[in-house]
């Protein structure tokens, strides 16, 4: 089947390369995903997430940024091309206990909407306080299970949270819209308002 792909990315991207990708690469699997591996969240398009890095910055170069806040794994390319251009550290919180993070922990608890389970996440209280200023970023925004245990870890640590950057948002599962309506600034690149008839499509 085809996909209808209509992506909202503002200026700084080229969109010659988003039509490519959407004729090409994009994937429905089921009634609610994306399949976007071959350049997203499994194999790296290099030179399209350093757009995507870039345009992040773009939309919140002013709110003074210390770190880039993710979960791994798939944040964490989105998250280091973001950080390379506010010369910041990244940030990523672990989904694995493991001896090389340290016993002290901010934890905070994820549902994970694709593989239909629960885990802990965790960040060691070394790298992040109350006098971060942290962006959020991820390649999807969903339920937003995985947002709220990021607000959780920060708040925790008593950092400020300048808003999220998501790169697909589903809007139609009202993540987005509950973080949205807890005054948060969202910045999703490209908004997924339904699936439909085995396509995807995209808001203007």
């Amino acid at each position: 089947f085809n996909i209808i792909v209509k992506f909202c990315f503002r200026k700084g991207l080229q969109m010659e390369l988003l039509k490519k990708k959407s004729r090409d690469v994009g994937r429905v699997i089921g009634d609610d995903i994306l399949k976007v591996d071959s350049f997203l969240n499994h194999q790296i398009d290099v030179e399209f997430i350093d757009k995507v890095g870039k345009e992040f910055y773009e939309r919140f170069k002013d709110d003074k940024i210390t770190k880039v806040l993710t979960v791994e794994t798939s944040g964490i390319s989105v998250a280091f091309a973001t950080a390379r251009y506010f010369k910041v550290p990244v940030v990523f919180a672990k989904k694995t206990e493991s001896r090389n993070i340290d016993d002290d922990v901010f934890e905070s608890q994820v549902y994970s909407f694709t593989k239909s389970k629960e885990y802990k996440v965790r960040i060691s209280k070394m790298h992040l306080n109350e006098d971060d200023v942290v962006l959020i970023v991820d390649d999807f925004l969903a339920s937003g299970s995985a947002t709220n245990s990021m607000i959780d870890i920060a708040s925790q640590a008593g950092a400020k949270i300048a808003g999220f950057g998501i790169v697909i948002e589903k809007v139609f599962q009202e993540g987005g819209n509950k973080l949205r309506e807890s005054g948060y600034k969202i910045e999703s690149l490209a908004m997924i308002e339904k699936f439909e008839d085995g396509q995807v499509v995209f808001y203007k």
